[in-house]
């Protein structure tokens, strides 16, 4: 029988003796301070009621994972139980083939924490990025907006008055209310009318089944409002209900959806995309690229959301910028507490040749905020919002700007332990050939 000669590891051994200790997740575990979430949201749970609580690191973690890798609650959920540096990233110390929890306590963890839990997450990006390091990260840094689009479908009357509809007839159902007509197969044949509405031969059949379906949804919002014993629980449904039949095309304030109807209607003059339907994003990146800032707005001009994107980076750093660059669209501010506002103007004739180019390069180097945003949207689950109401924007804004500057980590701590493996390379050969 022959003897094993070398150590080998047990299903049971811990994670930290089995990963390598050079992936990026394993030096990003161990270098944020974890116990500043403990102390931030520990007071929200109580130690003498209710069920135990799921690991606050393990929440963190799996919020942090999931906009790391751009997927769903379901999903980071999932590749939790498969993922060993996931596991060593929120903690775990071994290895552990099953799911650390329903995708829906995240809901409840985001809920619970709420916009000042993700604002801690976002300070302690900001810190791993910038420990020790004597770079000035808060001497200069650039500004921009963008929108950030809602998980809603393209707004028209026709959707929302059928989505109406719809939502009634539940109500009746559910209620047992007498309902005089239901109008079903009235709005099987306003469907098909609608359809084609650009053929010439079908448009005014279709603004025809247009104000049909208008008509008709009123009638079904009007009954069963009568016959409900003071609106029992859907005052605010049937408010919004009235509200959208009753707003016409250059009506203030319009809804766009029934399930988020805090959302804008925004153009910011895109050639490929004239409207947007979500919330506006501001973001302060600083010259070494780390997101010093990220604020959620409902459709403000750009200009006024200067004060409260410095006062979220002082409030998280407790620093204060000097300059801030950002284009045309923020004329009109110059100065900020103490921050110089610095917005791409004609030379002026008593500049000199060095004073145009320098200002010339730093407003070239303030384009690299848009492959920023870019970057936000297509990898870090900016592009669409599937969080709910106003909280959900700035937490989504936030979180997505947390995980570019936990990427941005990762890539210089890797960068990092290639160079101390290239000079002990290098000290290792020079060494060999001296004898």
């Amino acid at each position: 029988m022959l003897k094993r000669t070398s150590n080998q590891l047990s299903l049971f051994s811990s994670l930290e003796d089995m990963l390598n200790h050079n992936h990026p997740l394993y030096t990003l575990g161990n270098k944020i301070n974890w116990r500043r979430f403990e102390d931030s949201f520990s007071r929200l749970y109580c130690s003498t009621n209710g069920r135990p609580a799921h690991p606050i690191r393990l929440m963190c973690g799996l919020l942090i994972l999931k906009h790391l890798r751009n997927i769903s609650d379901e999903s980071v959920v999932l590749q939790w139980s498969e993922n060993a540096y996931y596991q060593y990233f929120c903690g775990q110390l071994e290895f552990l083939p099953k799911e650390p929890c329903e995708a829906s306590d995240l809901v409840h963890f985001r809920n619970r924490i709420g916009e000042e839990g993700i604002e801690v997450i976002l300070a302690e990006s900001i810190r791993v990025n910038t420990e020790n390091d004597n770079e000035d990260h808060f001497n200069t840094a650039f500004i921009d907006s963008t929108v950030q689009e809602k998980n809603i479908t393209y707004p028209t009357d026709a959707k929302l008055h059928k989505k109406i509809i719809n939502r009634v007839l539940k109500i009746v159902r559910e209620k047992k209310l007498p309902l005089r007509q239901s109008y079903q197969r009235t709005l099987k044949a306003i469907s098909r009318n609608q359809r084609f509405r650009n053929h010439p031969r079908s448009h005014r059949k279709a603004v025809k089944a247009d104000r049909s379906l208008r008509t008709i949804a009123g009638r079904l919002v009007r009954e069963p409002d009568r016959n409900l014993p003071d609106r029992k629980g859907y005052e605010k449904m049937f408010e919004l209900f009235y509200k959208v039949l009753s707003q016409k095309r250059n009506s203030r304030n319009k809804i766009y959806s029934l399930h988020e109807p805090e959302v804008q209607c925004i153009s910011k003059g895109k050639e490929h995309k004239k409207y947007e339907f979500g919330n506006k994003a501001s973001f302060i990146r600083s010259l070494s690229g780390i997101i010093l800032a990220a604020v959620s707005f409902r459709n403000e001009y750009d200009g006024h959301t200067i004060e409260a994107s410095l006062q979220q980076t002082e409030r998280m750093t407790g620093k204060r910028i000097d300059n801030l660059a950002g284009d045309r669209g923020y004329r009109g501010t110059d100065l900020v507490g103490t921050t110089k506002i610095l917005i791409p103007q004609a030379p002026k004739d008593k500049d000199s040749y060095y004073q145009k180019k320098k200002k010339h390069k730093l407003f070239c180097k303030r384009a690299g905020i848009e492959p920023t945003i870019g970057h936000l949207k297509s990898d870090y689950r900016l592009s669409r919002n599937f969080y709910k109401g106003v909280k959900g924007d700035a937490m989504n804004i936030m979180l997505a700007a947390a995980a570019y500057n936990f990427r941005r980590a990762m890539r210089a701590l890797l960068c990092f332990i290639k160079s101390i493996a290239e000079k002990l390379i290098s000290v290792n050969f020079s060494t060999k050939w001296a004898f």
